[in-house]
């Protein structure tokens, strides 16, 4: 009974550190929102609206009630994969900096698998929807990440020996970072910061839909990934936001789920079995033959 209880109060232990760690940061999120606002409002330039800012809240509130969720699921396999650690990591300066790098290294083919993998895809297009780029857009987020797998990206983590209450820490900050890289206020920031880190101009490429941007910059907080694997591109021409299938809706549930209804047609649409099926593991522009 006693490893029963210590697992429980280390759940909720881990799931509390990223909650707490998220609550404490949306005053900031919110100052900086309003400060962006103004800003944009008085260089006529505004790309506020409080419809786009409410739906966005509304879909971030939403993804934290399932992130939360799926942690309280999952977080036993994480547990699972620390008693067979394969290494003994003490808890020092070195080791959260290593926990940091390794982390985004994960979120980097994450987020790759997320814009090459349909099944993926179909819950990371909620956050390339917007058709504008501000602060705001960084909430617009989609509760069916734990359902198209996000989790077991960190799974190696805890098996390399850090404990999965930090690994969640290590995840929340990564998601932190990545608030501020939301915004067309901030230009090109000095030459050695946009060679070594994710900054707003790489990641205004990435959500464009120029062709030529298209599926680059999956950077969380380091750029040197996509430097290292080929998909760095830089920003040249003005971005032209949202994707290529665009939808014009404010309807949270259509945000979420039209690309869950457009994946599982295709698939039930007659041919092959394993054509039929390769609708959820194939890129979102693979069309199948003779379709």
């Amino acid at each position: 009974m006693q490893p029963l209880l210590q697992q429980a109060l280390a759940t909720v232990q881990a799931i509390g550190l990223e909650q707490i760690f998220l609550l404490l940061l949306a005053p900031v999120f919110a100052v900086c929102m309003a400060a962006e606002a103004w800003y944009l409002a008085r260089r006529g330039r505004q790309t506020y609206s409080l419809g786009q800012v409410s739906t966005n809240i509304l879909l971030a509130l939403s993804h934290a009630v399932a992130d939360g969720l799926a942690w309280a699921l999952v977080i036993g396999l994480f547990y699972g994969l620390y008693r067979h650690r394969l290494f003994e990591i003490p808890a020092t300066w070195w080791s959260a900096v290593l926990l940091l790098v390794l982390q985004d290294f994960l979120y980097y083919w994450f987020h790759r698998a997320s814009h090459r993998v349909r099944w993926m895809w179909a819950s990371h297009v909620t956050h390339h929807s917007s058709e504008t780029m501000n602060l705001a857009t960084a909430l617009r987020q989609s509760l069916t990440y734990p359902l198209s797998g996000m989790w077991v990206f960190w799974l190696p983590l805890a098996w390399l020996g850090f404990k999965p209450e930090t690994v969640i820490l290590a995840v929340a900050i990564s998601l932190g970072y990545q608030f501020f890289v939301h915004t067309e206020s901030l230009r090109k920031l000095p030459r050695w910061i946009e060679a070594v880190f994710n900054t707003p101009s790489h990641h205004r490429v990435h959500h464009a839909r120029n062709p030529q941007y298209i599926d680059r910059n999956y950077a969380g907080v380091l750029i040197v990934w996509d430097r290292l694997f080929g998909t760095y591109v830089p920003e040249v021409e003005a971005p032209e936001y949202g994707i290529v299938r665009q939808i014009h809706s404010r309807n949270p549930l259509v945000m979420m789920f039209h690309e869950w209804q457009d994946m599982f047609r295709d698939a039930a649409r007659p041919g092959p079995l394993w054509q039929r099926l390769k609708h959820l593991w194939a890129p979102p522009e693979w069309v199948r033959p003779g379709a």
